[in-house]
């Protein structure tokens, strides 16, 4: 894995930790890392659409990202352009990356 990628990767866990804290309101430091690994997602909302989107149906590259917080795992999705919450509360919710 080159340098780049393993700055997105850095960069998607610290956006998803920051992000899951503010969504349960606990500190970041009550959150762990489950797992992260590589994976082709079916579509370019890397198969975690919001309501009412419509995206690219192409695989798309990126990475599965486990955290867990409370007993829970919660599952996050990021490339270099996004980072998506997925199935939170029966939900998925997506940002930008900050630089794509």
């Amino acid at each position: 894995m080159g340098l780049v990628a393993q700055q997105t990767i850095a960069e998607a866990l610290v956006r998803a930790h920051s992000d899951l804290a503010q969504r349960l309101g606990v500190d970041e430091q009550e959150i762990t890392e489950g797992s992260v690994e590589q994976v082709e997602f079916p579509d370019a909302a890397l198969g975690a659409p919001i309501e009412d989107e419509m995206s690219a149906q192409v695989i798309t590259p990126g990475w599965r990202i486990h955290l867990k917080a409370n007993g829970k795992t919660y599952e996050y999705r990021a490339n270099a352009r996004q980072l998506r919450l997925f199935n939170f509360n029966g939900e998925n919710y997506a940002q930008k990356a900050h630089k794509i």
